[in-house]
């Protein structure tokens, strides 16, 4: 029953991600982000954050695995 909902919420969110995924405002327009000024994927505001966290989150795993191993 466990393994059942997890993967069932593996799933959702895996659904979800794909649902939520953006598509091109004007798909006839060219290849996108060739305007000046303009970004081509919101998510380049944010990449120092996720990269950061990225690290915080590999850190805290190793520690953790390094931790139960011992």
């Amino acid at each position: 029953m466990e393994k059942t909902k997890k993967i069932i919420l593996l799933l959702i969110v895996l659904f979800s991600t794909f649902t939520f995924a953006q598509t091109p405002s004007c798909p006839t327009c060219g290849t996108g982000g060739t305007t000046p000024g303009k970004q081509s994927v919101p998510i380049d505001m944010y990449i120092y954050v996720l990269a950061i966290a990225a690290i915080l989150m590999i850190v805290y795993f190793a520690k953790k695995y390094k931790t139960q191993k011992i």
